[in-house]
């Protein structure tokens, strides 16, 4: 046996007394809402959940690194680092580099992908006199956006950004913003086909179970797939998301096998299931977790193919994991034959799990990406902070401290090749018919006067302007 796969066998083990718990954060992934506050030291955070007793978090910083000092490092057009290069293909791509797994930019420089999500200006009559107000119209807006995100160390776009500005902006920016698609293809064909419904954060289906087994799926994928050819020579495209926050999950064999025997998902289960005599009642853990892998490696094997059918030259980043899905060694390993790199939303943690971020790479054999992260302030005035996850602290430098202590767990893995913080903009409460979970949240690093929250923007900065000197920094404590 290798050394491997013990350890994956070691993870399954572990994982059979831990699923019951994982799976039920699923439901509990959008309620989570935690207080905290800072030490003196800044060393430690106490912080509490619900109405529980403040607990004790320990809370790194640049400030408390034994043995770091800042240093500067030149940076090239697109935010990679001039002092380590490899083989440049032209567009971004991933590679493993002496122990470490790194982004890397067109031109070949180390790259790691530092970015807020929904980087758009939000439709509320406050944001769009704001807008107007500051910087014209949204052409202005996303000149004067993309020098405040290099000015402040970010580099790119994360999901659900303003791709057409982003686009136009680019095409005469001295330092061009690295973006990112959502294309919703499972979303999508379910608004088609029909059965979808609203969940606070992504989308629902029946049972909890996708259309991947129907057969219009594939069909409608590569139809929408023939788009991205428009794509296919922009050098500052980072990636593609297919889809974002699926119910893959391990109950998705009892939840297909529970449809109208008429439907496409139920046939595919009820046949996967009698040719190995499994039936409802006779169900197992190993069974639903087999089940599960089937099902993922259908969905990843449609998209994967009509994606790099019409444009072969951009990553495929997945399709944003949530909740228990991050415990599912079946699932990452899938993930992992068909993604450039895994995308994870990562919530209900203070810190990264070190045995995870390990894990991830082990069962991928591919670096992750955090795709959605953040924390709210309870100083943001007008704010209730009750919609999304996330943490709460009392200030904005303390998210600026939290911000802190969870990068620099990513960058210690070794195996993370960016964040994406969730949002640019804070939620509005005055805008009328937003998405349940984006409400009445401090998610942003700007207010919905477009406004930064420069307590908060000040620790980002000092984090992102050395992330390639803290990646370093830890390679050398921790060499190979």
């Amino acid at each position: 046996m290798t050394a491997k796969s013990s350890q994956w066998l070691a993870a399954a083990l572990v994982l059979c007394t831990l699923t019951a718990h994982a799976q039920s954060r699923d439901s509990a992934e959008y309620t989570l809402r935690v207080a905290a506050k800072k030490t003196i030291n800044n060393s430690t955070v106490d912080g509490k959940a619900g109405f529980s007793e403040y607990k004790n978090y320990p809370t790194r910083t640049i400030a408390t690194l034994q043995g770091f000092a800042p240093a500067t490092t030149k940076l090239d057009k697109y935010g990679g680092r001039l002092d380590k290069k490899t083989k440049a293909t032209g567009f971004f791509h991933v590679e493993k580099i002496n122990g470490r797994w790194w982004a890397v930019d067109p031109d070949g420089y180390y790259f790691l992908h530092n970015a807020p999500n929904d980087v758009q200006p939000g439709g509320s009559e406050r944001t769009q006199k704001a807008l107007k107000d500051k910087y014209g119209d949204r052409a202005g807006w996303m000149t004067a956006t993309r020098k405040f995100f290099f000015a402040n160390g970010f580099n790119g776009a994360g999901a659900w950004s303003a791709t057409k500005e982003i686009q136009a902006e680019n095409l005469k920016a001295d330092q061009p913003l690295a973006y990112t698609i959502n294309l919703d293809w499972m979303s999508g064909y379910g608004s088609k086909r029909g059965g979808t419904y609203v969940q606070p954060g992504h989308k629902g289906y029946p049972n909890d179970v996708i259309f991947t087994f129907d057969p219009g799926f594939p069909e409608y994928v590569e139809e929408q797939a023939k788009k991205l050819a428009a794509n296919k020579k922009d050098k500052n495209l980072f990636g593609y998301f297919s889809d974002n926050e699926m119910p893959l999950l391990r109950k998705n064999l009892d939840g297909y096998l529970k449809l109208s025997p008429t439907e496409p998902g139920y046939v595919a289960a009820k046949k996967w299931a009698d040719e190995r005599n499994i039936t409802l009642e006779t169900i197992t853990d190993q069974n639903r977790a087999d089940f599960l892998a089937y099902a993922a490696d259908r969905y990843f094997s449609i998209v994967a193919k009509a994606m790099k059918k019409y444009d072969p030259n951009h990553m495929y980043l997945g399709c944003r994991f949530h909740g228990a899905q991050r415990y599912y060694p079946e699932l990452i390993k899938v993930a992992g034959k068909y993604l450039d790199a895994v995308s994870i939303n990562y919530y209900n943690n203070w810190t990264p799990e070190k045995t995870w971020v390990r894990d991830w790479e082990i069962f991928a054999g591919k670096p992750f990406i955090v795709t959605e992260w953040y924390v709210k302030g309870e100083d943001a005035p007008g704010l209730a902070n009750t919609a999304g996850a996330g943490w709460v602290v009392k200030t904005q430098a303390d998210r600026g401290l939290f911000y802190q202590n969870f990068t620099l767990g990513l960058l210690e893995s070794k195996n993370c090749v960016g964040w994406h913080w969730f949002k640019y903009q804070d939620n509005d409460p005055t805008l009328v018919g937003a998405e349940p979970s984006n409400t009445n949240a401090n998610k942003g690093i700007v207010d919905n006067n477009l406004e930064p929250y420069q307590p908060l923007l000040d620790k980002m900065k000092e984090l992102n302007q050395q992330m390639y000197h803290l990646a370093d920094f830890f390679d050398q404590r921790q060499p190979q």
